[in-house]
């Protein structure tokens, strides 16, 4: 797992925006800090949960001049059908191969849903410089969500 204080690894991948775009994280930072928001599955009730209440912060997120960012092995189509639903203001970024969750350190199987190479729920907080200032990661996604005040004052502090 990358650990507070680490550079944060750099990637590509596609965004769903409604359109399909390329995201890369070294291209967002230095205007605010920046909220990787890693969950396992779309339409999966932690992950809408966590999406949905993620949704209800993101004005106290982006008062604190943060940008958030939700990031999942699942196909930019389904995370626009998502993003949809659940009425996400935030840009969901799509990691199908899996590549970025594997440098992070949170690629995780869970066979009796049939997801492999998933992400582990986990929350990043990335500087103006691409330092990790704030790390949290689920012990168990299914039941775990991160602690919203708490990273709400990760986000003030960088």
């Amino acid at each position: 797992m990358v650990s507070e204080g680490d550079s944060a690894p750099d990637f590509t991948q596609k965004v769903a925006t409604g359109d399909l775009e390329e995201f890369t994280l070294s291209e967002q930072t230095g205007d605010g800090p920046l909220v990787l928001a890693f969950f396992p599955g779309a339409f999966t009730p932690p992950c809408s949960n966590e999406m949905v209440a993620l949704e209800e912060h993101v004005g106290e997120y982006e008062d604190a001049g943060a940008s958030l960012y939700g990031l999942s092995h699942d196909s930019p189509f389904c995370l626009n059908a998502f993003r949809d639903e659940h009425d996400l203001s935030f840009d969901l970024v799509s990691d199908q191969k899996g590549d970025t969750i594997e440098e992070y350190g949170l690629s995780m199987d869970a066979p009796d849903l049939g997801l492999y190479g998933a992400a582990n729920r986990a929350v990043y907080v990335v500087d103006d410089s691409g330092t990790v200032t704030y790390t949290w990661e689920a012990d168990d996604p299914a039941e775990e969500e991160p602690d919203y005040e708490e990273l709400q004052d990760a986000i003030e502090a960088a």
